[in-house]
């Protein structure tokens, strides 16, 4: 799902790395406010790797073939972190594998690292409801499944984003009917990924919640 040099013009790309900036910005000064803004860099570290690593994990989902994005997981699990790990992530797939590339950087960020923070606010509903619910009801499902609908979420407003870009930016050359036709066609396959990608991060909080509560705080 990574968008490639010469797709795009260059007021989407320039565009692009306007609100990547803004958003790293942001991200950072968040980050910044906290008591110890580098308690969670070892965090940060590992699941950028993740991340990095997890384009190289296809998929054969027809009529494509797809790959993890973990998007959303990162915003789950990293908060504020989640933009600049994913923007160190793109940038050494673009170098080292050309996976998307570098006039594209600041579009593949904003693309998946934004989805990210807002997933990582929807993770943060659970504790909203996790107060309302009567103590009798099963509480310990309430964080997994918020896990879940971030997961997705983050996916799935990404691959949202792609579609949208690539459909209203393709170029003269190109014949619009068969390019259209395989966007969509990808845009399909990413469907089960989105709800497998949830599942993982419901998982995943899941485990965390048991084994290593701490991880999920902040």
């Amino acid at each position: 799902m990574h968008i490639p040099d010469g797709i795009l013009p260059a007021p989407a790309c320039i565009g692009g790395y306007a609100l990547t900036g803004l958003a790293t910005w942001y991200s950072l000064r968040q980050i910044n406010r906290r008591p110890t803004p580098t308690e969670d860099m070892p965090k940060a570290a590992l699941l950028t790797a993740a991340f990095f690593v997890a384009s190289s994990i296809h998929l054969p989902i027809p009529p494509a073939s797809v790959h993890l994005v973990l998007n959303g997981l990162l915003g789950v699990v990293l908060g504020y972190y989640a933009f600049p790990a994913i923007l160190i992530g793109l940038f050494f797939q673009a170098v080292m594998f050309g996976h998307g590339g570098l006039t594209t950087l600041g579009v593949n960020a904003a693309m998946m690292g934004i989805p990210a923070l807002l997933a990582y606010h929807l993770f943060l509903w659970h504790s909203r409801l996790q107060r309302s619910l009567p103590q009798k009801l099963p509480q310990k499902w309430v964080m997994p499944l918020f896990a879940f609908l971030a997961g997705a979420f983050g996916l799935g407003l990404a691959a949202l984003i792609f579609f949208t870009l690539i459909i209203t930016t393709i170029p003269s050359g190109f014949n619009v009917a068969t390019e259209q036709t395989a966007v969509t066609g990808l845009s399909i396959a990413h469907i089960p990924l989105i709800l497998i990608e949830g599942i993982f991060t419901a998982m995943l909080v899941s485990f965390l919640q048991r084994v290593k509560p701490e991880l999920l705080k902040g």
